[in-house]
């Protein structure tokens, strides 16, 4: 199938919001405590806050909000990948660079994936590395990964986090903020 891309594809280097859970903890340290706040007499006794450090990049993120260790695990994971998603950048080679994730969330030019789904970091972590690579020009960002630019900066405006992150390298740039 041609998606209006001639070029030839290129292996780009997986971007760490992307990795499967098993390669993604391998590089992680994590570790337990106990949170501040409400939560009575069992937050008090408990070790169930989680913090998820990434090793290589020094990113973290943490969850202490539930009663139980493991599913504050799974949501300081889920963090992670949003915060390696912003804060690491992976880079683009010339030539047909989306992924199979993309190219399978994107028809038509429109982008299809939820904030809350668990593809959504991957899906922003590729588009802000692909952002950085035109220079964080979001029309040619949106040419090079096959969608509209009002689609792509939906994509990065459904994170506030993202948007504000897009918009400071735009200014250091020299060039206006976007809205989603």
């Amino acid at each position: 199938m041609n998606d209006g891309f001639d070029e030839k594809s290129v292996e780009r280097a997986l971007h760490p919001a992307a990795y499967d859970d098993e390669r993604l903890l391998k590089e992680c340290a994590m570790s337990r405590g106990r949170g501040s706040g409400p939560g009575g007499q069992h937050r008090n006794k408990v070790q169930t806050q989680v913090t998820m450090t990434h090793t290589p990049s020094g990113v973290s993120a943490r969850a202490g909000e539930r009663r139980e260790s493991e599913v504050n695990k799974r949501i300081a994971i889920r963090r992670l990948r949003v915060e390696l998603a912003l804060k690491v950048r992976v880079e683009v080679p010339d030539g047909e660079i989306r992924s199979a994730l993309w190219r399978s969330r994107c028809k038509n030019q429109r982008v299809v994936c939820s904030v809350d789904h668990v593809d959504y970091s991957a899906m922003l972590a590729e588009a802000l590395d692909v952002g950085r690579a035109c220079g964080w020009d979001m029309k040619k960002a949106a040419v090079r990964l096959g969608v509209s630019m009002s689609q792509l900066v939906k994509l990065i405006a459904k994170h506030r986090a993202a948007l504000v992150y897009l918009n400071e390298q735009r200014a250091q740039a020299g060039m206006h903020p976007l809205r989603g």
